[in-house]
């Protein structure tokens, strides 16, 4: 079986690309497909505005005249600058179980990196942590998260097989609406009330949500910036996010801390939506976005999806205020599961925050690396 590389350059490669997945996972019972109006404008660079940045490329190897995977090149120009590295990324890679469409595709991808002097390829990653990073090597079984990988096993050890080794693990935790708190906690939380410093914003509508969307973002900026791979937002990237999210955002599950009228503190959840995304199988319309509507307001289980505090600010209590003021809201909209966003393996503060509720680790993302010169 001789392999075939071909460029993504037209419309009609791009469309075989972004709904290629769907034929390999047809028979993968948990996959979970993107909803499609958000690929289309993902893999836009008219809509995305992280094109202008790097360098990228989009490829697919086909078999016999078959596509059978696919891969995106990434060269993130000013964060190599910001890290004084000189690695590209792969992502979004996806194939069929075979090892020799594999290695072509990251051989693609590792040939395009050389020549454009970088000596390092890392994946799987997007444009920033924001995308989905890391092939999942465990909870294959569990309920799948929006902004995760989905992949089957066998693509880690196609990976592994290529010469990829683990840079990084990333984490997800479970814990109960009704977990037992350290009495700690309870302290804590008493403590940061008793200052009167700080003003804790719980909100019941997105008007008022809005002018908080930016400053938010601004933190995260400020606050992510040594965390791996992340490259801060600039303000259409702020726009692109916020238009993503905020439709089926429930402001309830939004928690702002503010010190006089400065954000310094913010946590965001959202329903989990898989059921209705599976459902729609990742489409809008006809009726797509009544499954995800349904399955939003179905939700069992809350995903947290970003949260931070700002460095000054930090190691005082204010996350697990945030998190007490999350968990009774929760409580309130019906919810009887909380899982976290993705935690790097290295940040042992936040780590210590969850596992001191004695939350399992339900979900493992790798992050791998090779050399190339």
């Amino acid at each position: 079986m001789k392999t075939e590389i071909r460029i993504v350059n037209s419309r009609k490669l791009l469309t075989e690309f972004i709904h290629l997945p769907a034929k390999i996972h047809k028979d993968h019972e948990g996959w979970l497909p993107p909803v499609y109006a958000d690929d289309n404008k993902f893999f836009d660079p008219g809509f995305n505005n992280s094109f202008s940045s790097c360098d990228t490329v989009l490829a697919l190897a086909y078999n016999n005249g078959v596509a059978h995977g696919r891969i995106m090149g990434i060269i993130h120009h000013k964060y190599n600058e910001l890290k004084h590295e000189k690695t590209a990324r792969f992502g979004f890679l996806e194939c069929y179980d075979e090892s020799e469409t594999a290695s072509a595709l990251l051989g693609f991808i590792e040939k395009w990196a050389l020549e454009r002097g970088m000596n390092q390829v890392a994946g799987p990653y997007g444009f920033s942590d924001k995308d989905p990073q890391g092939f999942m090597i465990e909870g294959f079984h569990d309920i799948p998260l929006l902004s995760a990988s989905c992949n089957l096993p066998y693509i880690v050890e196609l990976t592994e097989n290529n010469g990829y080794s683990k840079l990084i693990d990333c984490l997800t935790y479970r814990f109960s609406i009704d977990v037992l708190l350290p009495e700690i906690y309870q302290r804590v939380q008493q403590r940061v009330i008793s200052t009167q410093r700080y003003r804790i914003l719980e909100f019941t509508s997105k008007k008022q949500l809005k002018p908080y969307v930016v400053p938010i973002l601004e933190l995260v900026n400020e606050t992510y910036h040594q965390l791996f791979g992340f490259y801060p937002l600039n303000k259409e990237e702020m726009k692109e996010f916020a238009n993503r999210y905020m439709p089926v955002l429930d402001p309830r599950h939004v928690k702002v801390v503010m010190l006089q009228n400065e954000v310094v503190a913010f946590v965001i959840g959202l329903a989990n939506m898989s059921e209705g995304i599976i459902k729609a199988k990742g489409k809008l319309f006809p009726f797509g976005w009544y499954h995800i509507i349904r399955s939003i307001k179905r939700a069992t289980q809350l995903d947290l999806m970003l949260g931070a505090v700002k460095s000054e600010h930090q190691g005082l209590g204010l996350e697990i205020t945030m998190g007490m003021h999350l968990l009774e809201s929760s409580k309130k909209a019906g919810f009887k599961t909380i899982e976290t966003h993705l935690i790097l393996e290295s940040n042992t503060r936040m780590r210590a925050v969850i596992e001191r509720l004695n939350a399992p680790v339900v979900k493992r993302f790798r992050v791998f690396q090779k050399t190339i010169a």
